[in-house]
């Protein structure tokens, strides 16, 4: 019965907010109790939680009561067993703090396949991938690996600064490979996620599964390796996957945020057989492949920007594409809720702070800021709480202090106090990770920091 009410419910939200709203905000919700007096809606993590609360939650009691139920509370739960169905990934993927194992990077079973193993997400394509002058080399070996894998350029090797899209390409290579031979074993892994299974294999004295599970691949895709410097074992440990895979013709491809040299202290013999094949410098994008892709999200997006609105945002960020996706978000967010047309004077209304934003911003002002956005207290943001309420924040005003103010690792664990830095290491790369794929933490981040800088 609950199920068909909220069925009815969300088919008559869906009729009134826009696709993209629909599919971000309320397809993967369900309704968990109802009475009278108080209805419970789960939903997924706690950016959603917090939009429906902030946004949608007049919209919600007035369909409610359109269908019968007049509440006197509602209530948002993250609902802890929620696992969105296969149809439902392929439309929209949702963060998860915990992900299962994805059923497209491995047909090999294991008794080390945790919980947060990712696996490939199926919208990094080569079709949807912008090619401009500086990545056209890096496309063309991806797509000349994804035709014979292990044939040619093995290792390839990937290096440029955050958010250029190597994570999409080397992504693309994997579902590529699956699209021609659906036996394939692909294994997409970051470095950190290779580095805590090995940990725990040591731990369990699992170390049979892990080396067999690595060592079985066919396509073997390692993101962010700069994480793997100074981990002596795990070092030694990959040293032995690389030979295996590489002595079986099978194929390996690794990313990182500098060249092989520039990683410190990574193994001479690391650096020496990530030479054996290719490495390539991605490099920012050029001014034409940025409005390339501002015009593509657009477009996806269901909107039509004008040439000069197009332009004013290519010149507004010049490196990072995941910056410039957001405000390009963030400009037809703006724009969508006010039922505007964007053009260039709404955009420099909206952003033109981005390239003057005032450099007095300190780490508190940060941490301060992002624990109002989500109405917790200063002190569980730096407390030993790890209720999932807290534990995104928290990681999320770690990532804040990265981005912002370029702090490091060790600076930002003491700002939240934390004792070890590899926890503010952890948490920069996992909103790193999900940010580019997931709108909603997209959204929040850039609301604070509009805030942040208002």
């Amino acid at each position: 019965m609950q199920d068909h009410l909220w069925q009815a419910v969300l088919g008559e939200i869906e009729l009134s907010v826009t696709r993209a709203s629909y599919v971000t905000w309320f397809k993967n919700t369900r309704l968990l109790q109802q009475d009278n007096e108080r209805v419970v809606i789960g939903v997924p993590n706690v950016f959603i939680k917090q939009q429906l609360e902030k946004k949608f939650n007049d919209l919600i009691k007035t369909t409610l009561e359109k269908n019968g139920l007049a509440p006197n509370e509602i209530e948002y739960k993250i609902h802890s067993g929620f696992v969105p169905k296969k149809q439902e990934l392929n439309d929209q993927p949702v963060l998860h703090i915990e992900t299962p194992e994805s059923h497209t990077t491995s047909s090999a079973t294991s008794s080390l396949a945790h919980k947060y193993r990712q696996g490939l997400n199926e919208r990094y394509t080569f079709e949807n991938f912008i090619v401009g002058s500086g990545n056209e080399l890096a496309y063309a070996a991806c797509q000349a690996i994804a035709q014979n894998p292990g044939q040619k350029y093995n290792p390839l090797f990937l290096y440029g600064g955050v958010g250029i899209g190597k994570t999409h390409l080397i992504q693309a290579v994997g579902n590529a490979v699956i699209r021609n031979n659906k036996d394939a074993h692909i294994v997409y892994v970051s470095t950190e996620q290779f580095v805590q299974e090995f940990i725990d294999a040591v731990r369990f004295k699992k170390n049979t599964d892990f080396a067999s599970y690595y060592r079985n691949a066919d396509v073997l895709i390692i993101d962010d390796m700069q994480f793997i410097a100074g981990k002596d074992k795990t070092q030694e440990e990959f040293f032995h996957t690389f030979n295996a895979l590489h002595q079986a013709n099978k194929q390996i491809i690794i990313s990182s945020d500098k060249p092989p040299r520039d990683i410190p202290t990574l193994e001479d013999r690391l650096k020496s057989r990530f030479a054996w094949g290719m490495s390539i410098d991605m490099q920012n994008p050029d001014y034409e492949t940025r409005c390339a892709i501002i015009q593509t999200k657009a477009h996806d997006s269901g909107a039509e920007l004008s040439q000069e609105v197009v332009g004013y945002l290519a010149e507004l960020v010049q490196t990072n594409i995941r910056e410039l996706e957001g405000v390009l978000n963030q400009l037809l967010a703006f724009c969508e809720m006010r039922g505007l047309t964007p053009d260039v004077p709404i955009a420099k209304s909206l952003l033109g702070a981005t390239n003057s934003r005032p450099k007095h911003i300190s780490a508190k002002q940060v941490v301060e800021r992002t624990a109002k956005y989500f109405d917790l207290a200063i002190e569980d943001i730096l407390g030993p709480k790890r209720d999932r309420d807290i534990v995104v924040p928290r990681q999320i005003a770690m990532y804040m202090l990265r981005s912002e103010l370029h702090l490091s690792f060790p600076k930002i664990a003491r700002e939240l106090g934390r004792k070890d830095h590899t926890t503010a290491i952890h948490s920069v790369e996992k909103i790193e990770r999900e940010i580019s794929f997931d709108p909603s933490i997209k959204d929040v981040i850039d609301t604070i920091k509009e805030r942040l800088y208002a």
